[in-house]
């Protein structure tokens, strides 16, 4: 995924990022600082979801939509 490019500074609603403490602090994307969950249904979260530094509000497995009804999946013959 894309690293941030916007001006403002994204970041996860559900992580503190300004905490007291000094020293090493841990990093987001080494095991540190990262929101993000299982959504169940089946389907395993990737790595890059859990490892990653990308902030995707609209990601179910890093932000806050849920899955909800059935999964459907296709594939597209055109793009007209």
């Amino acid at each position: 995924m894309a690293e941030q490019t916007e001006k403002a500074f994204l970041k996860q609603p559900k992580v503190f990022l300004s905490s007291k403490k000094s020293g090493k602090g841990k990093k987001p994307g080494k095991g540190g600082n990262r929101f993000w969950k299982s959504i169940g249904l089946g389907f395993k979260t990737p790595r890059e979801a859990i490892e990653g530094t990308y902030i995707d509000k609209k990601c179910p497995f890093t932000g806050t939509v849920s899955i909800r009804g059935r999964i459907i999946a296709g594939t597209c013959h055109s793009a007209k």
